[in-house]
């Protein structure tokens, strides 16, 4: 599919009543559960590809090149238009995010997501004019080929600053991001703040405000567009992998290997090599 009609197929999903569910695939297999359980669009999740490889999110230790291999393999398998979740573009300047803004829609992504993030421990969060610049730029590199989504992590970097997490959003919108995106706002009333600061513009949240989990359902009622679940999925899938191992630890080899049988598995796969 040429990249224009990706693009429009993935917004019109953002554009419709109710919006969407896309949840982070971090293997073949995760993704095909996920285009078989009905799933319009998946994403990538930086943290789960990193922990898989053995490796730390948000320090550039998961090359631009291993992520987009991940990222066209989920797309391959399940033929769903596949957001990336591309840390902050994978470069120290402008120009580097453009480039990887321009690999990922050759490459056959829906989406792209552009953090304010810096990959520096002391210094987790870009200037505000360099972050904007950096969206700017990834908005030119999408040429309307591919969903590009602005996001700031002040949240979740130890800066509780909503008017700050506000200006960088609605600036985002304003250089022409498709979707904007901050991993949990403190409350309900946050997430309202910002959903009406940068309307009409897409507002992606993960999972919830920081201090509720609420239903998809109360989500939309908010004006939530877009609902993702980055890691989560996969510290789900490992939780109950831990708990087996600490069965089989005890001697317990029933709880140990019940899960999805191999049939299941393979039925799966299949779906894929169709």
């Amino acid at each position: 599919m040429p990249g224009s009609e990706l693009y429009e197929k993935f917004m019109a999903l953002h554009a419709r009543d109710g919006g969407l569910v896309m949840p982070n695939a971090w293997d073949g297999l995760s993704a095909l559960m996920l285009a078989d359980a009905g799933f319009e669009a998946i994403a990538t999740s930086s943290a789960a590809i990193a922990a898989t490889l053995g490796r730390l999110d948000g320090r550039h230790e998961v090359s631009r090149e291993e992520h987009l291999e991940h990222a066209r393999l989920l797309g391959r398998l399940t033929g769903l238009p596949v957001n990336g979740d591309f840390e902050d573009g994978y470069g120290d300047t402008s120009a580097d995010v453009a480039a990887t803004v321009e690999a990922a829609a050759e490459s056959g992504l829906a989406g792209i997501g552009i953090e304010d993030t810096s990959g520096d421990p002391d210094q987790p969060i870009r200037d505000f004019d360099e972050a904007v610049s950096r969206v700017r730029k990834a908005v030119d590199a999408a040429k309307g080929r591919i969903v590009v989504t602005g996001r700031t992590d002040n949240f979740i970097q130890g800066r509780p600053d909503l008017d700050d997490t506000i200006r960088r959003l609605t600036a985002f919108a304003d250089v022409g991001a498709d979707v904007v995106y901050a991993p949990f706002p403190p409350s309900l009333d946050a997430l309202a703040a910002i959903v009406t600061a940068v309307a009409p513009t897409p507002v992606n949240v993960l999972v919830s405000p920081a201090d509720k989990v609420l239903t998809v359902a109360e989500l939309q009622n908010a004006g939530v567009k877009r609902i993702s679940l980055g890691p989560l999925l996969y510290t789900h899938a490992m939780e109950a992998a831990e708990q087996a191992t600490r069965a089989l630890l005890a001697g317990d080899l029933a709880s140990a290997t019940s899960g999805m049988s191999f049939t299941r598995v393979n039925e799966l796969l299949a779906r894929g090599k169709n």
